[in-house]
């Protein structure tokens, strides 16, 4: 199965070309201010796998949480893409993509995904290794990073890009400085339950906009739903 990944909840984004568990081409690119063409991403890492989005058997996309500009650029994308190639789109956690690789590493480990959510805050979500790929152990919460520790289960190691904004988290065990990889995503999603979420998928925030923040009655002056 030839799955192609995507990956926008950081300002790292990552696409990759995956078969089985095979990586065929990856690529990872600054978002910085979103200044980075995802479409020119996808197309130069299918060219250097060898594909085009017909030889594909299904698109799979980081649902979030992270960057909300990220994630609806991200989900936006792999939704034109699958449409276009009439494939099916799998949506994943990016949390649980952040972990993978250490839970392949340590089987038997807990591993705690942690993304910088801004505002004095992070995302975080404590996965093992289940039947089919990362499970969720509790639930995927945006917390400060002070109650970071306190969240992670007993053992817990830590992964993410949270401690290049909250220094202190370094002093947590693990491996910072990563993002999610899509790579990952594509390989968890073959090993879920690959529902089509073409139509109904949406980006995971798990909290209110800024905007839904700053005007819960709306914003002044926008058109009103009818």
């Amino acid at each position: 199965m030839k799955v192609l990944g995507i990956d926008t909840a950081s300002n790292i984004a990552s696409v990759a070309v995956v078969q089985g568990q095979h990586v065929l081409a990856e690529q990872r690119s600054d978002t910085s201010g979103h200044r980075a063409d995802l479409l020119v991403l996808v197309d130069a890492v299918c060219t250097a796998a060898g594909v085009t989005a017909r030889d594909l058997d299904g698109i799979a996309i980081g649902a979030g949480p992270g960057s909300f500009t990220g994630l609806r650029i991200g989900m936006a994308t792999a939704k034109g893409i699958a449409f276009a190639a009439v494939r099916p789109l799998w949506a994943v956690s990016s949390l649980a993509a952040l972990a993978l690789p250490d839970l392949v590493a340590d089987p038997s480990a807990i591993v705690v995904g942690v993304l910088d959510a801004r505002r004095g805050e992070v995302y975080a979500g404590a996965y093992a290794i289940g039947s089919s790929g990362p499970a969720l152990v509790g639930e995927e919460r945006v917390l400060p990073p002070g109650e970071l520790a306190a969240f992670a289960p007993a053992g817990a190691r830590f992964v993410g890009d949270a401690a290049g904004a909250y220094p202190e988290l370094a002093q947590l065990p693990g491996t910072w400085g990563q993002t999610p990889s899509g790579s990952a995503v594509a390989i968890i999603a073959q090993g879920g339950a690959r529902v089509d979420a073409l139509v109904s998928g949406a980006p995971t925030y798990i909290r209110p906009s800024e905007a839904e923040v700053k005007y819960p009655n709306g914003v002044p002056g926008a058109l009103r739903k009818r």
